[in-house]
């Protein structure tokens, strides 16, 4: 059975996602067969896997660090809002309808199983498990059949690290905060805490980590950089999909479809000096772009009467030229990239540009090693280390 680690977060946003991803990459560096693991994930932004199946996009990223195909084993419970109360149920990759929150969490403690099953399989397979949480665990009112944070953690003997923020302020009172709020026995998991987003001279913290360690009774184990790298993780998702203009010489417009999936595959497209790429949900604001894209959906049918309803798809088929993107991957070698950015120069009689476009799959391998050793230099791992040996062991918990 492979050794775990367990990132948990004061909320969300504090870069779990990103630190799961770089641990990911640290373990595959030190050899061992490491995987990412996530029981529920809430998010709109997902990947369907080469056979068919739904997951979170964070967790595919984690997989790609790790040096593995996505699988829905590595997370197996994603909820995909459709409300402010409700969201589609996908479990185990494949869906099981949709759900008010009361309903949903009446359905919670039938899923324990599941989640469980698909984390062992995994652990059977690997050297390491690096598992994130979700959200706080100090959400006192969401205790109960948890397996998400330290309910996940109790089930699977992890120890934990916890992880504050200190780019939105207010992170000792984050980390003590959350802390304070956990049970005596969940306390005793956290190993160490880590500071993320850390910008300026480390020496006028150290005083205030001192603090911080009496306080909790808890180790700081890193001050981790504000770190920028080019990965899809889960919190950098968002503000992508909400551009809205760009300086580009050619303008493409990307639908962005209500169930919108693999839209990371993209991403050569908007690195692209020549292309400028742009969201759309309603007609004001397609104006008049020299292509657009309808990207992977995971609801074909669904997506495409919205696309109706919406008056998008009258719009789209009087103005431009369309490209409809039916399998992952399409611009991964950077190869089609620069046919189309050279096409669409050409029919606006603009020459073409001189940029090489690195491979997807390389630019991304860089930029996990860019993020794993910027981790590494931060972060305490002999004590990482240590802390999932003396779990496997039982001498903890």
């Amino acid at each position: 059975m492979a050794k775990c680690i367990m990132i948990q977060g004061t909320m969300s946003n504090v870069g779990k996602s990103l630190l799961v991803t770089a641990l990911c990459r640290i373990f595959r560096q030190d050899g061992y067969r490491v995987a990412p693991f996530k029981g529920q994930n809430m998010a709109l932004n997902s990947c369907i896997t080469s056979k068919g199946l739904e997951m979170s996009r964070a967790q595919a990223v984690q997989a790609e660090a790790a040096g593995l195909e996505p699988d829905p084993r590595m997370n197996p419970v994603l909820l995909k809002p459709s409300s402010d109360t409700g969201s589609q149920l996908i479990v185990n990759g494949r869906p099981r309808g949709h759900y008010q929150a009361a309903d949903y969490f009446k359905l919670k403690p039938g899923l324990i199983p599941e989640v469980l099953a698909a984390y062992h399989s995994l652990a059977a397979e690997q050297d390491i498990i690096v598992i994130e949480g979700a959200g706080s665990p100090a959400e006192i009112n969401l205790g109960k059949d948890c397996f998400v944070n330290m309910g996940l953690a109790e089930l699977v003997n992890a120890p934990v690290l916890l992880v504050g923020d200190i780019d939105r302020g207010g992170v000792f009172a984050q980390l003590y905060g959350t802390v304070a709020l956990l049970e005596e026995e969940e306390r005793a998991r956290i190993v160490g805490t880590i500071i993320n987003k850390f910008r300026g001279d480390v020496s006028l913290l150290r005083p205030g980590l001192g603090q911080l360690e009496k306080l909790t009774g808890v180790p700081v184990l890193g001050v981790v950089p504000y770190l920028r790298v080019d990965i899809d993780d889960e919190d950098s998702l968002s503000p992508r999909l909400e551009r809205k203009s760009h300086s580009a010489p050619v303008d493409i417009a990307v639908i962005r479809l209500p169930h919108i999936a693999n839209f990371a595959d993209l991403a050569p497209l908007e690195r692209h000096p020549a292309l400028g790429v742009r969201y759309v949900e309603r007609v004001t604001e397609l104006g008049g772009p020299d292509l657009v894209i309808l990207p992977q959906t995971a609801d074909g049918d669904g997506d495409m009467a919205w696309l109706r309803e919406s008056g998008l798809e009258e719009a789209i088929r009087e103005r431009v030229p369309v490209l409809e993107i039916r399998e992952p991957g399409m611009f991964d070698s950077g190869v089609e990239t620069k046919k189309l950015a050279d096409r669409l120069l050409a029919r606006k009689g603009l020459p073409p540009v001189d940029f090489c476009l690195m491979a997807r799959r390389d630019y991304q391998e860089e930029q996990f090693d860019l993020l794993a050793r910027a981790v590494r230099e931060n972060l305490n791992l002999s004590t990482v280390y240590r802390a999932m040996e003396e779990y496997e062991r039982g001498l903890s918990q």
